[in-house]
């Protein structure tokens, strides 16, 4: 075999030798190029840039939505997209990684661990991989949830790992896939137009926590929505809904109480895994607190 074949045979560097390698990647300080995922065009403000990477989340050559990477965790801090209403089913778990996060000449587009017939070591010192996550008793927790997506495309482009944290079983399964669920019918019932998600993580404060002593482990997950336009006939008890609100859940059966409390007679499967409802501004200063910035989700606190 030539030595060119061989520079070929990997995944990213096929990628690289495509058109003679004249494949521009979309590596950047920002997310100009998909700005409709955050309301009024705007991400989110008071985030120290130290440390992230933007990623605008491209498959089969369309932006599907933004995650803001933090290199060093190997784990996104936020996904943000638009919530659409799904024209199918959930798709097959066809796992993919970000040459982007290697190369600043690589693709773009996110390419499915499938195709990878060796991984170059920079690739795997970049990010998180299939690997990390074997036997590591977490599941992979989507950030952007695939039946929050509108078409096949669009959910298929949600399970790149750059979108996905550790995260146990009994929140991905349980409370906090109630809460996805919750937001869904929401959006369903009483949402004219867009609605706006921003969903993320929360470390530990302590040691930080790691699977594979590679990729972090969140003590939380939280999410906000923003629906600028909702109906006018808004129920009583739905009010205090729109146009935003916000959560959090835990990913530690045994972290302290104070963000989230515990449900003690919730079953016992599900137990230390409870999500509390809260509006905007009391997730913001919960982020504020615990991740010592001033951080404003959404644009005009979505007014």
């Amino acid at each position: 075999m030539s030595q060119k074949k061989k520079f070929c045979t990997g995944a990213l560097l096929l990628l690289l030798c495509w058109l003679g390698g004249q494949v521009l990647g979309e590596i950047s300080d920002d997310f100009s190029h998909c700005l409709d995922f955050f309301y009024n065009k705007t991400p989110p403000k008071g985030i120290d840039a130290a440390g992230y990477q933007p990623i605008c989340q491209r498959y089969k050559n369309l932006y599907h939505f933004a995650s803001l990477y933090h290199r060093q965790s190997r784990a996104p801090l936020y996904s943000a997209y638009r919530l659409g209403l799904a024209d199918g089913k959930r798709p097959n778990n066809t796992w993919k990684y970000e040459p982007q996060l290697v190369f600043s000449r690589a693709s773009s587009e996110m390419t499915p661990f499938l195709f990878a017939t060796y991984l170059d070591q920079n690739v795997i010192e970049s990010q998180a991989m299939s690997n990390d996550y074997r036997n590591s008793n977490f599941t992979r927790g989507h950030l952007n949830p695939s039946m929050h997506q509108k078409t096949k495309e669009n959910r298929q482009a949600t399970f790149t790992l750059t979108n996905v944290v550790p995260q146990r079983a009994g929140s991905n399964g349980g409370s906090w896939n109630g809460l996805e669920n919750e937001v869904l019918k929401r959006f369903k019932a009483y949402c004219n137009g867009s609605m706006h998600v921003i969903t993320g993580v929360l470390p530990y404060e302590s040691e930080p926590l790691r699977i594979n002593n590679r990729v972090s482990v969140p003590e939380y997950m939280w999410s906000a929505y923003c629906c600028p336009s909702n109906r006018s006939d808004l129920p009583a008890h739905m009010q205090s809904f729109f146009p935003t609100h916000a959560a959090v859940g835990r990913n530690d059966p045994n972290s302290g109480e104070e963000i989230v409390p515990i449900n003690v007679k919730a079953k016992s499967s599900k137990r230390g895994y409870d999500v509390r409802r809260m509006s905007l501004e009391t997730l913001e200063g919960i982020l504020a607190q615990r991740l010592a910035m001033s951080v404003s989700l959404f644009h005009g606190q979505c007014q």
